[in-house]
Formats: C-alpha cells, sequence, structure tokens
C-alpha cells in the first residue's frame, strides 16, 4: 500500500525546523516518522504524518514549500539480511530505491522501512508477490 510523505523544504539555519514542527503540532498533527537531509544551505525534511492534507494546509500558511509524495512502508524480517531481501526483489524488477529511512515502530512483529523507489506501483506488486507485505495506512498514520 502507498501512503503519503511530505518533504519539506527549509533553511539551514538555527532555529529552521522550529517553526515547523511547531505549526504541526498546535494542528494535532502526529509525526510517525522523519528524516532530515541538508546542503549547506537548504534542508529536505520528510515526513509521515496522520493528517497529510491538514498538515499541507497549515505549512502553506506559514510560507513554507511541501510537496507530497507516494512511498511505500514495507514490512520486513527485523533480523540481519531483512533488508536484503527487500533490496533484491527491487534489483530483480529493475525498480530503483531513490532513498529510503527507518520507521519507528512495527507492525505484526516486522520492522518498518519507508522507501521511495522509481516505481512504487510495481515495487508494491512484486513486494506482495513474494509475500512481503507492506504496512496499511491505519498502521502507518495512527488513524
Amino acid at each position: 500500500m502507498l501512503i503519503k510523505q511530505l518533504s519539506v523544504f527549509t533553511e539551514n539555519k538555527p532555529g529552521g525546523l522550529a517553526p515547523i514542527i511547531e505549526t504541526l503540532g498546535k494542528s494535532n498533527i502526529d509525526i510517525s516518522a522523519l528524516s532530515l537531509a541538508d546542503t549547506s544551505e537548504y534542508g529536505i525534511l520528510r515526513l509521515i504524518v496522520n493528517n497529510s492534507e491538514l498538515a499541507v494546509t497549515v505549512l502553506k500558511e506559514i510560507g513554507v514549500v511541501v510537496k507530497v509524495t507516494d512511498v511505500l512502508a514495507v514490512a520486513m524480517d527485523d533480523t540481519p539480511g531483512g533488508l536484503s531481501k527487500i533490496l533484491e526483489i527491487f534489483v530483480h524488477k529493475n525498480i530503483n530505491v531513490d532513498y529510503m529511512y527507518a520507521f519507528v515502530g512495527s507492525v505484526n512483529n516486522k520492522a518498518l522501512m519507508v522507501v521511495k523507489v522509481s516505481e512504487p506501483e510495481a515495487a508494491a506488486k512484486a513486494l506482495a508477490d513474494a509475500g512481503i507485505s507492506t504496512a496499511e495506512a491505519k498502521d502507518i498514520y495512527r488513524i
């Protein structure tokens, strides 16, 4: 199943994240996963939240640039080699991994990894065909 991820662009300076996180909190938006990558001048904050539509609205109201992207939350064995199994499936189907980051928590005793791939629908099908599940929205967004 595909889930919505927000990519928030912010200046790389002291206090740059504070208004973003504060705005989400004041709007009762729960953050389930996040990743922060930076360059010398800007950062990209990637978030999985419980209400992406509201998050986009309130962040745009404070002048923040936000992009919504479909990603997968892959449920994998929490053992050595668990991630390798997932990546082998993508290699076999010629699906590129653009980036990934860990998700705090688990579903059915499986570790979760957020993965942005070149072909999300094909990746979800390839995983399902291999008996590997992706997390459902209710498990990710904490609905």
